[in-house]
């Protein structure tokens, strides 16, 4: 891009807040350079519970304008990108000493209508003793309820919103840093750094858009240098990984004797998601870690209702994020709100700046309608919101299709072993054919490093979906760091230390 063009938007924050606007924002006709740190997705974002829902707990705090945005989302969210977004059963056990029967039963009757659901199943409710999802827990537990929400792979929905921001006509610079940036004669004078190599550029914007989640106070003060309050809570949630404790696919929510909740979710068919705390952070969240406390109380709290105790030694893998959220005042981590809250920096004759707070993964979306509302009385020929019917890359088929899709992909591409094709479709949708190409034998996709892994799927994440280290494939782009072992890790970082990514539309 040279340095006399003149962008309308630069966005600072390659998570899905900022990716979710800059594809919005391409899409209403401005033109739009995103520019992040590190790897797409790299940090909040690639951390969540993973779950398109309207937050059934957030009834209790009274935030029925956020649940019921929520809960309208999910099926949004679902028809959009039905390859990484699903449909998902959850069991809520009830015993003595929780919230009362009638309460739970009166907020999942709200549950069920705030949004106007029309594709997933209602609440039901469950004699533990005799359903299949009483068998792996303790004997106690006789009645439940059942209700539903939906999965989200959270990095891949950063991903494709990025990617089809780039199809729109957008500039993502990865690995680039916006080091300052100033205003000058209307615009915005922002200097970015290639963390790679060091070079650096200038680039002229009408409007900044600062989407950096948990940075956006040091955007604010460090980058922009302004002096406003950045109101910023930093709450860390953590989570772990542990092998299956059972067959069937349905999740669980459980009620924690302090109050909070914590679920357990299938997840990537052989292990157990277990999530979330919420512990007040502060310092570099780059930094941020599971603790043993964290550990020990997720273990605990998902102990006191399986039948099989859950033990540090069980957990194979763990991830820590932090969230950004609005400091509303709460007393506790767990009271603060998840509502979104943006800030317009904005004076006669200067460029404006907005700034995002909060927000949860689920209403990403409407977070981006929301920011160009903000930001429509600086683009007066900008064009309406589009993005509620527009599936995302790969997920052009019906919502319940990813089945047939699965079908039809082993038919034109027998070699492909059924785990393997589950997977492709789940992570491409309609667009595993484009990676798959030509191929006629597993041969013809280059080199293998395990769990289905090759060289072609690791080419066209580098070309088409900005990875560039062995991370952005292992726990971002995929899960595989779960499957493959260290020999197989340390093949794709020489693989890719050695390719270059492609010439090609990641770049643009």
């Amino acid at each position: 891009m040279g340095n006399s063009q003149v962008q309308d938007l630069l966005v600072i924050g390659g998570g899905v807040n900022g990716c979710g606007i800059a594809r919005d924002a391409v899409g209403r006709g401005l033109s739009v350079t995103l520019v992040e740190k590190g790897d797409l997705a790299g940090a909040t974002s690639s951390s969540s519970t993973k779950l398109i829902h309207g937050g059934l707990r957030y009834l209790e705090y009274r935030e029925f304008r956020l649940v019921r945005e929520a809960l309208i989302e999910r099926e949004v969210l679902l028809r959009a990108a039905p390859h990484i977004v699903w449909p998902l059963r959850f069991v809520l056990p009830h015993s003595a000493g929780q919230r009362p029967w009638p309460v739970l039963r009166l907020g999942l009757f709200l549950y069920d209508h705030l949004g106007g659901r029309r594709i997933l199943p209602p609440t039901r409710g469950l004699d533990l003793r005799h359903d299949p999802a009483g068998a792996p827990l303790k004997p106690g537990l006789t009645r439940g309820f059942e209700y539903s929400d939906c999965w989200v792979e959270d990095a891949r929905l950063v991903v494709l919103n990025a990617r089809d921001a780039a199809d729109r006509g957008a500039t993502i610079l990865t690995r680039t840093r916006c080091v300052s940036a100033r205003r000058e004669g209307g615009l915005w004078h922002a200097t970015l750094r290639d963390e790679g190599d060091g070079t650096l550029q200038e680039v002229r914007a009408r409007a900044l858009v600062n989407a950096a989640g948990p940075w956006v106070g040091t955007v604010l003060g460090g980058v922009a240098g302004l002096n406003t309050p950045a109101r910023v809570r930093m709450v860390k949630g953590s989570h772990i990984v542990t092998r299956r404790l059972y067959d069937h696919d349905r999740c669980y929510i459980f009620q924690n004797p302090d109050g909070r909740i914590c679920f357990s979710i299938p997840y990537e068919e052989d292990f157990l998601l277990i999530g979330t705390t919420d512990e007040e952070f502060e310092g570099d969240p780059a930094t941020a870690r599971i603790s043993e406390g964290e550990t020990a109380y997720l273990c605990r709290a998902v102990s006191g209702y399986f039948r099989q105790e859950v033990t540090p030694s069980d957990v194979v893998w763990s991830y820590s994020g932090v969230r950004p959220l609005y400091d509303d005042g709460a007393s506790r981590a767990q009271e603060a709100t998840r509502d979104y809250v943006l800030k317009m920096d904005e004076a006669e004759g200067e460029a404006p700046l907005l700034s995002v707070f909060g927000g949860k993964i689920t209403t990403y979306r409407r977070l981006a309608e929301a920011a160009m509302a903000k930001l429509a009385p600086h683009f007066t020929g900008m064009r309406p919101a589009w993005t509620a019917q527009s599936s995302l890359p790969g997920g052009d088929f019906p919502w319940d299709g990813a089945p047939a899709l699965v079908e039809a992909l082993q038919r034109d591409y027998p070699f492909l072993e059924p785990k393997l094709a589950r997977r492709l479709v789940r992570q491409y949708g309609t667009r595993a054919r484009d990676m798959l190409g030509e191929a006629r034998g597993m041969e013809d996709l280059g080199q293998h490093f395990g769990a289905g892994l090759t060289a072609r799927e690791v080419d066209w994440q580098m070309r088409e979906e900005w990875a560039r280290e062995p991370a952005d494939v292992l726990w971002r782009r995929t899960k595989l760091g779960l499957r493959i072992d260290q020999a197989g890790q340390a093949a794709l970082a020489a693989y890719m230390a050695t390719a270059r990514a492609p010439a090609g539309r990641a770049a643009e």
